[in-house]
C-alpha cells in the first residue's frame, strides 16, 4: 500500500484528517498483458505511419505549386485576365526573358551567333516553339529574347539547362543571363529546395541539443524526437494526398511551416508530459499508474493547447487569398498529428522504458518526500521568482507593461506594404541580376508587360489611356496575322509589318475581348509599377469600363490588396475565438481577458522591435502584408499555449490552495517544463531563417523573439502577478471567484 500524494498534501493542510493511503487498484483493474500489448500496438501503428509517410519528403515537389497567381481569389482581376488569356494564344507556357549582355557594341558577327543560338532554343525539353527573335537594345549592347517554358515542367531545371546551353555557346565577352517570370519562378524553387533536408536537419539538430541541455539524458530526447518526426510523417502522408487531390494547395512556403510547427508543437506537448511523468514517478511505484496519472494531468491542457492553434489557424478559412486559407487546414493537420503522438506514443514510449528513460537518472518512488512538499518548495530558481511575484506583484506588472508597451510604440515603422518580386529570395539571384541588367538597356517592365482585356469596341479608349500614362512605353495588341503575333498600336492605330499583299493585321477577337500588352519604362514589381497598375484601373472604369488589368505587376497588386483585407478581418476574429475557447477552459471572463490582453501586448512589441531590427540591422527592403498575419497567428496561438498551460495549473492548485497560494505554486511547478518548451519553440521556428526566403526569415525572427519574449517575461512574470494582485476575482463568475479553496488554511486578503 503506498501514500497518495493528493491525499497526504490535504492532510497536511488539514491535521483533524489522518492521512490517508492510497490503494493500487488502478494496476489491478488491467490486466497485464493489455498494459504490454496496448503499448506495443500504439507504437506498431505509429511505425507503420512513419514508414509509409517517410518516403513522401523527397515527393512534396509533386504536389506544390509556388505560382503566385493559383492562390489569387477568383474575383481577382488579374486571375480573370489569367484565365481569359490562354484563349488569346497557343502557348501556356510561363515566359522567361533571355538576355545578352557585352560590355561594348555587338557585332553582325556576335548578332549572327546570338540568332542561331536562339533558332535552336525550342529543340530543347519542356521548352515551347514559340521564341521570339532576337530584339537588340538601342545603345547596341544587349539582346533580348522571349522563351515560353512549358508550365507543366520543373521550372528550375528548364531554366537552369536553358542558361547553362546559352552560356556554353555565347560570343565571348557576352554575359548570358535568364530572367523574367519564369527566371524569378526558379530562384524561389532552387530556395525552397533545402526545406526537405537543411531545414528539417537545422530544426531536429537544434531541438535535440536543447533536450540533452534540458534532460541529460539520452533516451528522453530521443523519445520526444520520435515523437515529432512520427507525428510530421503522418501529417505529410496525409496533407500530400489531398493536395493530389486538389482538396488542399501546398506551397514551399506552406511546407515550411508545416514541418516548423509540428516539430515544435509536438515536442512542447511531449515536454508537458514527460514533466507531470517525472512528477507521477516519485508519487506512484507502478509505472502503469504512473503514466495514466500524468495523462489525466497532461491531457486537457494539451487538448486546449491544441484546440486553440487549430482555431486560430482555421480562421485563414476566411481569407480570400488561398496561401492564406489553405495553410489554415494544413497547419491544423499537423497539429491534430502532433496532439495525437503525444497522448499516444510517447506514453507507451515511457512505458516501455519506465524509470529508465531518465537514464543516467533514476527517478525514485518517493512519496514522503512528496508528502513533504506539500507547502510551496523553497530551491531552485522559479521558487525564487514566485517569491518576487508574492513580495511586489503590482510593481512587478506595472513595470513589464511599461516595457512591453514601449516595445510595442516602434509599430507603425513595420513596412508591411509589400516587396518587389526580386527582392523574395535573400542572397544572389540570376535572376534579380538579370532583371537589374535588363533595365539598363531595355524598357525596365520589359518581358512582364501588362495586360489588358477589354471589349473589341472599346479598343480605342484603351489604347489611348495607356499610351497616355507616362509610365508605359509602347502598346501592342494580339493579332492572327502578323509574324509576331503582336501588332503595336499607335495613336493613329494599329501598325504591323505585313508581306506585301497580306491584309492590314486585325486584332484577335475571341468572345467579343480583345487583349492588349502595355510595356512599361518601370520595372515590372517596383513601387511605380504598382501605382501604374492602379492608375490604369481608375482610368478605365470612366474610360472603358469593361477593362480588366492582369499580368505580374498586377497579380502583386492583387495579392498585397487582399492580404491586406485578410489582415484587417482575421485579426479579430481569431481573438474572439481563443476568449471564446479560454472561456470555457477556466470557467472565467476575467482570466481569459487578461490572457487575451498580455498575449496581444506581447505581439505588438514583437512586432515593434523587428521593425527596428529589419530596418535598421537587416536593412531588409520591407515585408509583405501577410508577414503580420502570420505572426500574429503563430505569436497569438503559441503564446496563449503557455499560458494555458501555466493557468490551467494554477487554477488546479487554486481549487485546493486558494488562488494566490495556486499561482506560486503552479509558476514553481510549471516554470521549467514551460521554459523549455518554449526555447524548444523558438528555436525550432528560428530554424526558418536557414531558407533564403525574405518571408520565412522574418517570420522566423518575429515568432522566435516572441516566443521567449512570451515565455521569459509575460508567461513568467507578467501574467502571475497580474492574477496574484486580483486574486480569487480573476475566476469570476465561477464559484471559485466567490470563496477560497477547499483546502484553503487562511482568508484571502489584499
Amino acid at each position: 500500500m503506498h501514500h497518495d500524494s493528493t491525499a497526504t498534501v490535504q492532510a497536511q493542510q488539514d491535521d483533524s484528517q489522518p492521512p490517508k493511503r492510497r490503494r493500487q487498484q488502478q494496476p489491478g483493474r488491467v490486466p497485464k498483458w493489455l498494459r504490454i500489448f496496448l503499448p506495443a500496438v500504439l507504437i506498431l501503428v505509429w511505425l507503420t505511419a512513419a514508414g509509409v509517410g517517410g518516403p513522401y519528403f523527397g515527393k512534396v515537389n509533386e504536389v506544390s505549386s509556388n505560382d503566385q497567381t493559383a492562390y489569387l481569389p477568383e474575383s481577382a482581376e488579374a486571375t480573370q485576365v489569367q484565365e481569359l488569356q490562354d484563349d488569346f494564344t497557343d502557348s501556356n507556357g510561363i515566359p522567361a526573358v533571355v538576355l545578352f549582355v557585352a560590355d561594348e557594341k555587338l557585332s553582325e558577327d556576335q548578332l549572327s551567333q546570338i540568332g542561331d543560338q536562339l533558332k535552336g532554343v525550342p529543340d530543347l525539353e519542356n521548352v515551347e516553339d514559340e521564341v521570339s527573335p532576337p530584339i537588340p537594345s538601342d545603345d547596341g549592347l544587349a539582346v533580348q529574347a522571349f522563351v515560353p517554358i512549358n508550365s507543366d515542367a520543373d521550372t528550375g531545371d528548364v531554366v537552369a539547362t536553358l542558361g547553362d546551353e546559352l552560356r556554353a555557346e555565347a560570343p565571348d565577352g557576352v554575359t548570358v543571363y535568364v530572367t523574367g517570370p519564369a527566371g524569378f519562378s526558379a530562384d524561389l524553387g532552387e530556395a525552397f529546395a533545402g526545406i526537405d533536408g537543411l531545414l528539417l536537419a537545422v530544426a531536429l539538430v537544434a531541438v535535440f541539443i536543447i533536450l540533452i541541455i534540458v534532460y541529460r539524458s539520452l533516451l528522453l530526447p530521443i523519445a520526444v524526437l520520435s515523437t515529432s518526426m512520427f507525428a510530421l510523417c503522418a501529417a505529410l502522408l496525409t496533407v500530400w494526398w489531398l493536395a493530389k487531390w486538389e482538396i488542399v494547395l501546398l506551397s514551399g512556403q506552406t511546407q515550411g511551416i508545416l514541418f516548423i510547427l509540428v516539430i515544435g508543437a509536438a515536442t512542447d506537448y511531449s515536454l508537458l508530459l514527460v514533466a507531470r511523468y517525472r512528477e507521477e514517478l516519485r508519487a506512484h511505484e507502478d509505472k502503469w499508474s504512473a503514466i495514466w496519472a500524468a495523462l489525466k494531468g497532461s491531457t486537457e491542457p494539451i487538448l486546449a493547447s491544441g484546440s486553440t492553434v487549430i482555431a486560430g489557424l482555421l480562421m485563414l478559412l476566411l481569407s480570400d487569398l488561398k496561401s492564406n486559407s489553405t495553410l489554415g487546414p494544413v497547419a491544423s493537420i499537423g497539429i491534430v498529428f502532433a496532439m495525437l503522438s503525444a497522448l499516444t506514443l510517447l506514453p507507451a514510449i515511457l512505458f516501455a522504458f519506465g524509470r529508465a528513460a531518465f537514464w543516467p537518472k533514476r527517478i525514485k518512488y518517493d512519496p514522503d518526500t512528496v508528502a513533504a512538499e506539500g507547502g510551496l518548495p523553497t530551491q531552485g530558481l522559479w521558487p525564487k521568482i514566485a517569491r518576487i511575484v508574492q513580495k511586489r506583484p503590482r510593481v512587478l506588472w506595472t513595470v513589464t507593461t511599461l516595457v512591453l508597451l514601449a516595445g510595442a510604440a516602434f509599430v507603425p515603422q513595420l513596412k508591411a506594404e509589400g516587396v518587389a518580386q526580386s527582392e523574395l529570395v535573400l542572397g544572389a539571384s540570376e535572376a534579380r541580376e538579370g532583371q537589374q541588367a535588363l533595365g539598363e538597356h531595355f524598357p525596365g517592365g520589359s518581358g512582364s508587360p501588362i495586360q489588358v482585356i477589354a471589349d473589341e469596341e472599346e479598343l480605342d479608349q484603351v489604347a489611348d489611356v495607356m499610351l497616355g500614362h507616362p509610365n508605359i512605353e509602347d502598346v501592342s495588341v494580339t493579332t492572327d496575322n502578323s509574324p509576331s503575333g503582336t501588332a503595336p498600336v499607335t495613336e493613329e492605330g494599329i501598325e504591323a509589318f505585313v508581306p506585301p499583299g497580306t491584309p492590314a493585321p486585325e486584332p484577335t477577337v475571341v468572345d467579343s475581348n480583345v487583349l492588349l500588352q502595355g510595356t512599361m519604362s518601370v520595372p515590372a514589381d517596383s513601387t511605380e509599377a504598382d501605382q501604374t497598375v492602379r492608375d490604369l484601373r481608375a482610368d478605365f472604369a470612366d474610360a472603358a469600363p469593361s477593362a480588366m488589368v492582369g499580368g505580374v505587376t498586377a497579380t502583386d497588386v492583387d495579392t498585397i490588396d487582399a492580404s491586406i483585407e485578410d489582415r484587417n478581418l482575421i485579426i479579430p476574429v481569431i481573438l474572439a475565438v481563443i476568449f471564446v475557447i479560454l472561456m470555457v477552459l477556466l470557467r472565467s471572463i476575467v482570466a481569459p481577458a487578461l490572457l487575451i490582453a498580455t498575449t496581444v501586448i506581447s505581439f505588438g512589441t514583437a512586432m515593434g522591435v523587428s521593425a527596428l531590427v529589419f530596418n535598421h540591422l537587416f536593412d531588409f527592403p520591407g515585408a509583405d502584408p501577410a508577414v503580420p498575419l502570420y505572426g500574429f497567428v503563430f505569436l497569438v496561438a503559441l503564446g496563449i499555449d503557455y499560458n494555458i498551460f501555466l493557468m490551467t495549473r494554477v487554477r488546479e492548485e487554486s481549487l485546493k490552495h486558494g488562488t494566490r497560494e495556486g499561482v506560486l505554486r503552479g509558476l514553481t511547478v510549471t516554470g521549467g517544463v514551460i521554459t523549455s518548451a518554449g526555447v524548444v519553440l523558438a528555436a525550432t521556428f528560428a530554424a526558418l531563417a536557414v531558407i533564403p526566403i525574405l518571408f520565412l526569415a522574418q517570420l522566423a525572427f518575429i515568432v522566435a523573439f516572441g516566443v521567449l519574449l512570451d515565455t521569459f517575461i509575460v508567461r513568467s512574470l507578467l501574467v502571475p502577478a497580474l492574477t496574484y494582485d486580483i486574486g480569487r476575482a480573476v475566476w469570476w463568475p465561477s464559484k471559485l471567484s466567490r470563496k477560497p479553496g477547499k483546502h484553503q488554511q487562511t482568508v484571502e486578503t489584499k
